[in-house]
C-alpha cells in the first residue's frame, strides 16, 4: 500500500463526461464497464458517489484511481467497503488495496482498455510502457481488488 499524495483535479471536460456517464449508469447503461461507485464519507458517514471503470483481470475485479488520491480513495481506505451500481442492480463489496509491486500488469490492462478516456492522467505512460515505467508511477495510482 502506498501513501503517495498525487492528485489531479478534474477539469470541466472530465466533470461533464462524468455527469453523462453517471446518468447513463443510473439508467442501467454501462459505458465500457462503468459503474457508479458509492462509498461512505470518512467524516460524515454519508454515501458519496462517483462513476468508475471496473477492470476485470484474470477473474478478479479492480478499481483504479487514475487521478490519484481522490476523495473516494480516501473514503474506501477508511471503510474498506463500498457499493457498485448499474441501473437498479446494487452490489456491496469489500476492498483490498494492492501494493505497488502488484500494480504494473493491472495498470497496463487498465490503460489498454481505457487509455482513450484516462490516458491524460498518466503523463505519457501507456499500455506499451515497460514494467519498470509502470512500477515507477504505481505509488500515484491507488488500485483496489473488489469482491
Amino acid at each position: 500500500m502506498t501513501t503517495a499524495t498525487r492528485y489531479q483535479q478534474p477539469g470541466k471536460p472530465t466533470l461533464v463526461f462524468n455527469a453523462v456517464v453517471t446518468k447513463l449508469t443510473q439508467l442501467g447503461l454501462s459505458v465500457w464497464g462503468s459503474r457508479e461507485l458509492s462509498v461512505r464519507g470518512r467524516k460524515s458517514g454519508e454515501w458519496r458517489s462517483v462513476p468508475v471503470n471496473v477492470l476485470t483481470f484474470e477473474g478478479e475485479r479492480y478499481l483504479v484511481a487514475p487521478r490519484g488520491l481522490t476523495q473516494w480513495v480516501r473514503n474506501i481506505r477508511v471503510s474498506g467497503e463500498g457499493r457498485l451500481r448499474i441501473g437498479r442492480r446494487l452490489e456491496e463489496f469489500r476492498a483490498v488495496e494492492l501494493s505497488d509491486e502488484e500494480k504494473p500488469e493491472l495498470l497496463r490492462a487498465y490503460l489498454k482498455r481505457w487509455k482513450f478516456e484516462v490516458g491524460v492522467f498518466f503523463d505519457g505512460v501507456g499500455p506499451d510502457s515497460t514494467d519498470a515505467e509502470l512500477l515507477a508511477i504505481a505509488p500515484g495510482y491507488p488500485v483496489f481488488r473488489v469482491g
